[in-house]
C-alpha cells in the first residue's frame, strides 16, 4: 500500500521519539540531510532543480525546541517550531499552523501532516486535507503514525526503538511501516536518557 509521506510519535520506557518517512513515486531522488537541530529533506546531487518542478519537495521535517521534537512533511515544521519557540502550547502551535498553512496545492492537494512531542511523552499529531482538519492528543507511553494518502487519520501502532537509529529505520521499512511501499529516506528524533539525538536513513 501506497502511503506518501508518513510520521510517527511516541513514547515508551525506552524513550521519546518523533520519526518521519518520506514514500515518493514522483520525486525519490531525495535525502535526509542531518543539521545540529534539525533534519532537512533536500534533492540527491545531480537532481537539485527538482525544487523548480515541485516546491513542496525540499524542507525541515524535524526540528528540536528546547524540550520539544516536531515533526512534518513540508515547511509547515518551521512554522509549528517558531510558534513553540514563543511560549504557544503544541496543539495550538500545530492547529494555527495547519489551519494557515492549509494543504498543499498541488496536482494531489496533499494534506500538510504534523506532529510535535514534549520529552515527558506527551504530544499532538494532525492533519489538514482539502476538506477538514484534525489535531488529536498522543497520550505518554503510547505511539501513532499519520500519512498523507490512505491512513489519513492518527492510527495508534507499535513502535520498537531505543535510540535514533532505530526510530529511522524502523519507519523507513520495519514492523507496521514494512507494509507500505517506495520507501526513499527517513529521519528521527530520540530522547532517551540524554538530550535529543537525530538520525536518518
Amino acid at each position: 500500500m501506497y502511503l506518501g509521506r508518513i510520521l510517527a510519535v511516541g513514547s515508551s520506557e525506552d524513550g521519546v521519539f518523533a520519526a518521519y518517512r518520506v514514500s515518493s513515486r514522483s520525486f525519490p531522488n531525495r535525502i535526509a540531510k542531518k543539521f545540529e537541530d534539525r533534519v532537512a529533506i533536500i534533492p540527491k546531487k545531480g537532481h537539485e532543480t527538482d525544487v523548480f518542478k515541485n516546491p513542496y519537495i525540499a524542507y525541515n521535517c524535524i526540528r528540536i525546541v528546547e524540550d520539544t521534537a516536531i515533526v512534518s512533511n513540508g515547511s509547515h515544521t518551521d512554522v509549528i517550531a517558531d510558534k513553540i519557540s514563543l511560549g504557544m502550547n503544541i496543539r495550538d502551535a500545530i492547529a494555527l499552523s495547519l489551519l494557515t498553512m492549509d494543504y498543499e496545492k498541488d496536482e494531489l492537494n496533499t494534506p500538510r501532516i504534523a506532529a510535535a512531542i514534549k520529552d515527558d511523552g506527551e504530544g499532538h499529531i494532525g492533519i489538514v486535507t482539502s476538506h477538514n482538519i484534525q489535531v488529536e492528543r498522543v497520550p505518554s507511553g503510547s505511539s501513532y503514525y499519520i500519512s498523507t494518502y490512505e491512513h489519513t487519520t492518527p492510527r495508534r501502532v507499535k513502535f520498537e526503538a531505543e535510540n535514533a537509529d532505530e526510530a529511522a529505520a524502523y519507519i523507513m521499512g520495519e514492523g507496521e511501516f514494512s507494509k507500505f511501499t517506495n520507501p526513499v529516506t527517513a529521519a528521527a528524533a530520540f530522547k532517551g536518557a540524554r538530550e535529543w539525538e537525530l538520525s536518518t536513513i
